[in-house]
């Protein structure tokens, strides 16, 4: 890529209110939300161009700002990270306001009806697109993608400059050229069945029929259907879809569609594949939930006026139980080798998570199990397991410890509730101790009978002989 990653399209001003929430109105059944604090970020285009440029690119924003309180505002966030090329937005700044108490939104306020109208754009948004190494473009309904010049310079790319174009069924169908479409599943049958294509049922097997269609009726090479949590679909033509799957994570998905795109274009203008843009697309929106979405972006910008946008690695269980923490959740947390994973362990993982907000599983060492089990064991070494582990929806984290016990561990981690199995019963566990002197509880919890990993291995020698 030889010029800026342009990001074209509409930008809001997000407003997260974020406090407590332990009764409810008097007047009404609805929550007091206490304590509130506000906190505001980009967001369409801008958060975007934001998650673009944490990637370590320069990003150009070309997009509409009207000169109010609510632009001024939105404007010096942008441009603490990217260069903003802004012509004139007609009406206020479209503002997006959640109130938000435990980690869920209470309720959404939307105000502003701001459009961006045909105009002239100046010579800065000009040279921006001309220049362009790589475009994406963000369409949140609002007229940019409508603006005759902007259309205009966007559909004169060379060939060589990849676009890929996220859609919003308000907006407008994307210019000739366009490498990449990236709509969610909700948008790709809404502007599917726009497009005079009524295309029935739900999954993969719709996404791919709509996918397809829409590559066809727009002429475009890829078109990658996101199905939050399952991943992404791409459509590009071949006989069988691509699907990168998502790593399971929980929480605020809000801004993942963002992220996704951000890294898709990012792949595409380093000379990646459509492929590797949608597997690497996938990856940064995954990470992006972890890390707590829009809203830890939010916080980050409250805290210090800057923001490290996306993590440099994944949220660890550290990051799991702070996240829990400070959203008011409990914390639950279990124990053992898990060696040779099986359905009992996968009962009494379900069970524990549904006692809490977040499950965090303390697995054994190597060592630990050698001590525990004999020279044989394990079977499965430490890394393994943990990556098992974590591939499960019910488990958020898995942290390894060396001890004999998890007690030092649990000193750290100070769980609400300590799970184990029922064969525990009548027995004095040694982090007892530990889990209650912060305020936890040992809970233990039935078992699928006959499932063990030492039923296991014993039925596999007596079959290997």
């Amino acid at each position: 890529m030889t010029g800026p990653l342009v990001v074209a399209g509409d930008v809001l001003l997000d407003i997260d209110i974020v406090g407590s929430s332990s009764r409810l109105c008097p007047d009404a059944p609805v929550p007091v939300v206490e304590q509130a604090e506000e906190r505001p970020r980009p967001g369409g285009a801008g958060l975007a161009a934001l998650l673009a440029a944490a990637a370590g690119r320069e990003v150009v924003l070309v997009t509409a700002l009207a000169d109010d309180e609510r632009g001024r505002r939105l404007r010096a966030m942008l441009e603490e990270h990217v260069e903003v090329a802004a012509f004139h937005l007609h009406g206020g700044t479209p503002c997006k306001l959640r109130i938000r108490s435990g980690g869920q939104s209470v309720a959404r306020l939307d105000a502003g009806e701001g459009q961006a109208l045909d105009g002239p754009v100046g010579p800065r948004v000009t040279d921006a697109i001309a220049g362009a190494g790589a475009v994406l473009v963000a369409d949140y309904g609002r007229g940019v993608t409508r603006h005759r010049a902007v259309r205009s310079l966007l559909g004169e790319l060379p060939p060589g400059v990849p676009v890929v174009w996220d859609p919003h069924p308000r907006g407008e169908p994307p210019v000739p050229g366009v490498r990449l479409l990236t709509p969610n599943a909700e948008e790709a049958a809404r502007l599917a069945a726009a497009d005079g294509a009524e295309i029935g049922g739900t999954g993969l097997s719709a996404a791919g029929r709509r996918g397809r269609h829409l590559g066809r009726a727009w002429g475009i090479d890829g078109v990658a259907v996101t199905l939050g949590p399952e991943g992404a679909l791409l459509c590009d033509g071949s006989d069988a879809p691509f699907l990168a799957p998502a790593r399971p994570a929980r929480g605020d998905s809000c801004g993942a569609g963002d992220s996704f795109a951000a890294g898709a274009v990012g792949a595409l203008a380093d000379g990646g594949s459509l492929a590797a843009a949608v597997t690497e697309g996938v990856h940064r929106a995954s990470e992006f939930v972890r890390a707590g979405a829009a809203a830890a972006l939010a916080a980050q910008l409250a805290e210090s006026g800057t923001a490290r946008l996306v993590p440099e690695r994944g949220e660890d269980a550290w990051d799991v139980v702070d996240r829990t923490r400070r959203a008011g959740g409990t914390v639950v947390a279990t124990g053992g080798c898990f060696d040779l994973l099986h359905a009992g362990h996968v009962s009494m993982l379900q069970q524990a998570r549904r006692l809490g907000d977040c499950l965090i599983v303390c697995v054994n060492s190597d060592a630990s199990v050698r001590r525990r089990k004999g020279p044989a064991r394990p079977v499965t070494p430490a890394a393994d397991r943990v990556r098992v582990l974590e591939a499960l929806s019910d488990v958020d984290a898995a942290l390894v410890f060396d001890d004999d016990t998890p007690a030092p561990l649990l000193q750290r981690l100070r769980p609400d509730v300590w799970v184990k199995g029922a064969d525990y019963a009548g027995t004095a566990l040694p982090e007892a101790e530990t889990v209650r002197a912060h305020n936890g509880e040992v809970v233990l919890l039935p078992l699928l009978e006959g499932r063990s990993t030492t039923r296991l291995l014993s039925t596999t020698k007596g079959n290997a002989s």
